[in-house]
């Protein structure tokens, strides 16, 4: 049986074009979400991630923040009343040369 997995590896790049942290997902959406959640960014000053596919010279850029919001009503027990959320949106696509 094979499992083929469509995970794609996404790697965060700096406006230097150095590239640290890798983040997966099947849309660069996905990704993007992930590293908006690690970020410092606000909803009125929104940080600018850029992801670059792994094996393409594909750049994705997103404006990406997170808020503080209130768990969901059926929460594991685990799980802290209030939690960040991420948001994006997408920018724009570059190429790289």
């Amino acid at each position: 049986m094979t499992f083929i997995s469509n995970t794609r590896n996404f790697v965060l790049r700096e406006e230097d074009g150095s590239e640290h942290g890798v983040f997966t997902g099947k849309q660069p959406r996905q990704a993007a979400l992930k590293a908006a959640n690690r970020g410092e960014g606000t909803k009125s000053k929104p940080e600018i991630i850029r992801l670059r596919e792994r094996g393409t010279k594909k750049v994705h850029v997103f404006k990406g923040w997170k808020e503080i919001v209130k768990a969901p009503e059926n929460r594991p027990s685990w799980m802290p009343e209030k939690i960040n959320k991420p948001f994006v949106k997408k920018e724009k696509i570059e190429t790289i040369e």
